[in-house]
């Protein structure tokens, strides 16, 4: 069914589900490319937009309740619980339904089109987050890309909050994961600080 709506959200869920197996314990206090935010909290906010996005996908209340993450909120159950959360957004947003009309989220309300869109850019930004923060590979699906790009293009050059962090420069002719991580606000030569060796 994903060929009759206009984003197919199966690619990125699959990565960060297989992003997710990289993770362990001692990772979770790493920093990420969000500023204050360590990779527990990046994985308590997945949990709750994945839940959110959810909800706005079948047009049922409860889109707007999703807290500020917070590393001791995750559940200690996340491993298990956030593959199944990710899997049930993508099939949300599989149904025509979920891009008619307007939607809402995080006390905004927009046309459903530009809303899938914004879930895309929180899969796609966010992998790439869990990557950078766990030393692991990251490869965007170009079908996502290219629309992702377009959209990021249209947004405030100064960022908007609780979205996007002001535009960074990048060069003419980059590629288009680069292109829309600048356009997001993110530095594409992000890497977390060398740890420092434990004491003997």
């Amino acid at each position: 069914m994903a060929d009759r709506v206009p984003l197919d959200f199966d690619p990125p869920v699959r990565q960060i589900r297989a992003l997710l197996l990289g993770v362990d314990s001692h990772d979770l206090g790493a920093p990420t490319p969000c500023p204050d935010w360590p990779v527990a909290a990046l994985l308590d906010h997945l949990m709750g937009l994945a839940v959110a996005f959810a909800l706005t996908a079948r047009k049922r209340a409860g889109g707007d309740s999703a807290p500020e993450p917070s590393v001791g909120r995750l559940s200690p159950q996340w491993r298990s619980r956030l593959p199944v959360l990710l899997a049930d957004l993508a099939i949300a947003w599989k149904e025509p339904s979920a891009w008619t009309g307007t939607a809402r989220a995080g006390g905004v309300t927009m046309p459903a089109t530009a809303m899938g869109t914004v879930v895309m850019n929180e899969l796609v930004m966010h992998g790439w987050d869990l990557a950078r923060a766990t030393g692991q590979d990251f490869a965007a699906d170009p079908r996502a890309l290219e629309p992702l790009v377009e959209f990021l293009a249209q947004s405030p050059p100064g960022g908007s909050p609780g979205m996007f962090g002001p535009r960074l420069p990048f060069a003419p002719g980059e590629d288009l994961l680069p292109q829309a991580l600048a356009l997001a606000g993110r530095d594409p030569f992000w890497r977390p600080p060398r740890r420092q060796p434990s004491a003997a």
